[in-house]
């Protein structure tokens, strides 16, 4: 006869070594918070990300309190740029609120507390973007940056068409300044492009400031870093090879001045392995227009700023020292063709 219902016993669960029922449910005090939740309310207490970094005297409770943000001016991976006016001195400039429900792992608020502590560390110049205050509460943190108004050199460059040596020389002058600037104090940018430089204004002749230091890092004299980071087109080939220092700003500031004299980048392909494999080629062309009609010593500059072995790499200081920067050639020619 077939069991009933009425006749089947139910099994006894199973039990762990240590004679505990397995399919026991645990109880809600015994769960342990999950550290990527994104509900406030069952999370532990909120990340701190400035500790240690800046400190808390500078970082008054509330942005609110200082400050009044206005429209968003842009926005990254991370977080939203918005026009900020200081309510005191109704000085207009520009906060970026990087949210903390985006800083998933131990390595991106280690990130932002880099590139917080290098922003910090570096003395006021003129042709890096000065980070005023910083700020952080349970959702965001906020950093509070001079305002630059006259778009990026990239930009810049499109608008205009075309561009000469001497103004070429001059925008390569601000470069290499700003990467001396930065090894002077320990720093390596490793993500300078056109992209990564801002007027503050936008008149013909405005200051030009470097910004963006998320991929900043510092560093000590012979040290060796291996991760491979920056934009393809403007890697030196030795961060390909996972083995470079600080030369490798050097390196991007070449590949800027190459695009400003012909107005396309030095290595180039339809893919970023081709890329990679161009860099690591190294073969310059000097041959299509209109290198045939740009000098000898803008030429040498490119070379001895691109050349592939680090170590006979010219310097930042070196790049200022040279005579090619200090010309004046009146002549113009096309830097940028049409697409």
């Amino acid at each position: 006869m077939g069991n009933c219902n009425a006749c089947v016993r139910p099994e006894s669960p199973p039990l762990d070594s240590k004679g505990h029922d397995t399919n026991k449910k645990p109880n809600s005090k015994d769960r342990k918070p999950n550290p990527f939740s994104e509900d406030p309310i069952r999370s532990a207490a909120p990340i701190r990300v400035l500790n240690d970094v800046v400190p808390v005297s500078h970082r008054p409770p509330r942005i609110g309190d200082n400050y009044i943000l206005g429209r968003e001016l842009g926005r990254g991976e991370f977080g939203i740029t918005y026009l900020s006016t200081d309510k005191e001195t109704k000085e207009a400039l520009a906060c970026k609120s990087i949210s903390k429900r985006k800083l998933r792992t131990a390595v991106d608020i280690e990130d932002v507390r880099r590139e917080v502590a290098i922003m910090a560390s570096l003395p006021d110049h003129p042709n890096i973007v000065k980070l005023r205050a910083t700020y952080e509460d349970y959702e965001n943190v906020h950093l509070v940056m001079e305002l630059c108004e006259g778009g990026e050199l990239f930009d810049r460059i499109v608008a205009r068409g075309h561009y000469s040596e001497r103004a070429a020389a001059s925008v390569t002058r601000t470069v290499a300044e700003v990467v001396r600037m930065c090894h002077v104090n320990g720093v390596m940018h490793r993500d300078l492009k056109p992209e990564n430089f801002l007027f503050a204004n936008k008149k013909e002749n405005s200051p030009l400031k470097a910004i963006d230091f998320g991929l900043s890092v510092f560093f000590k004299p012979g040290e060796i870093f291996t991760e491979i980071v920056g934009s393809p087109y403007y890697m030196a080939p030795e961060v390909l090879k996972r083995n470079y220092g600080p030369e490798v700003d050097v390196w991007s500031a070449g590949v800027i001045l190459y695009i400003l004299l012909c107005g396309v980048p030095p290595f180039w392909a339809e893919s970023e392995q081709g890329v990679a494999l161009a860099i690591l080629r190294g073969n310059l062309d000097f041959k299509r227009e209109p290198w045939p009609q740009i000098s000898e010593s803008a030429r040498s500059l490119v070379r001895q700023m691109l050349d592939p072995d680090p170590s006979n790499r010219l310097t930042a200081q070196q790049v200022l020292g040279m005579s090619s920067l200090n010309y004046s050639n009146k002549d113009s020619f096309r830097v940028l063709n049409s697409r």
